[in-house]
């Protein structure tokens, strides 16, 4: 009698988390296994489906250094630094430092569960506005985001993981982006030498209004202790 007294005792003294205190806890739980990788460089081919522009697949390497450098090397050795980077890379897309986080329930992203959360940012200096992010409880990995920002509109991406799932980096990333809000990296372009502005009136002009950026990551080596120096671009 006298254990069961403690047992429950001990249970009454444990408070039960309200949803938002789990979805808060489920958030950076996710963004700390994210950051658990340091830097990598990965082996990547990127195909662009945008109906305006003839873009072939590139092949090359990805360089990046938590929580926001990144530099792209095409096969040739020419690298490239995009003004955008945080639209190739997840760690981007999770805003950074004090955040709001509103539990959106469950529900199902190709065919699992999954615990849908929503990210404020706490400062309102950024391009980011607010994040809907899908996540694997059972694994901790993100399979959807839906990303409002203040200049590209609003970015959803889908991710697949296979290899690597323990650090939490994917095997393809997604893209799907509205043509008339975002200006395409030109790391990702790469060959197109078109100015901006003629790209948002082709943009605009264009009866399909979406496009598509799949990047495949072939190879990952993580924690190779990348420098600073690496990403800064070199003057001719």
């Amino acid at each position: 009698m006298k254990r069961l007294l403690v047992l429950c005792l001990l249970l009454l003294s444990f408070p039960n988390l309200s949803p938002a205190q789990e979805a808060e806890n489920l958030y950076y739980k996710v963004r700390n296994k994210l950051l658990s990788v340091s830097d990598y460089i990965a082996d990547v081919r990127i195909k662009l489906d945008v109906t305006f522009m003839k873009v072939p697949p590139l092949k090359g390497k990805l360089y990046f250094k938590s929580p926001d450098k990144m530099k792209l090397e095409r096969n040739g050795g020419i690298s490239i630094l995009p003004k955008n980077s945080y639209n190739l890379t997840l760690s981007n897309l999770l805003p950074p430092g004090k955040v709001t986080v509103i539990d959106g329930g469950y529900g199902t992203f190709m065919q699992r569960k999954v615990h849908i959360i929503k990210v404020i940012p706490s400062s309102d200096t950024g391009d980011i506005v607010l994040t809907k992010i899908s996540i694997d409880e059972a694994n901790l990995l993100v399979l959807h985001t839906e990303t409002t920002t203040r200049d590209n509109g609003t970015i959803n991406m889908d991710l697949q993981f296979g290899r690597y799932i323990n650090y939490a980096l994917p095997d393809r990333v997604t893209f799907f982006i509205n043509l008339k809000d975002y200006k395409l990296p030109k790391g990702v372009t790469m060959d197109y030498t078109a100015a901006d502005d003629d790209m948002m009136k082709k943009a605009k002009g264009a009866k399909v209004k979406k496009g598509k950026v799949q990047i495949d990551y072939l190879d990952y080596k993580m924690n190779t202790g990348l420098s600073d120096d690496f990403f800064k671009e070199k003057r001719q």
